[in-house]
């Protein structure tokens, strides 16, 4: 079921504290347009992008991340 209501900023507020007005658009933007694809926000995929948008992680560390939870995403629909 997918949420009704798009809410980032409003769960992990921790996540976005020290982006930039500009980086915060950005990211939620992006989000955003995930979400009306169908995409439920979860943590650990805002904590990857905003870790981007920081510095934190470069793109190569961005893309293992995100292969590893598609990974761990297809294991847990082959086991159920």
């Amino acid at each position: 079921m997918a949420a009704t209501e798009f809410n980032v900023e409003a769960r992990w507020p921790e996540l976005f504290a020290s982006l930039s007005a500009a980086d915060r658009e950005i990211v939620v933007n992006a989000l955003a347009s995930s979400w009306h694809e169908g995409w439920v926000p979860n943590r650990e995929d805002v904590q990857n992008l905003t870790d981007l948008m920081r510095g934190a992680i470069d793109e190569a560390e961005y893309d293992r991340r995100a292969a590893a939870a598609v990974e761990r995403a297809h294991a847990l629909a082959a086991a159920g």
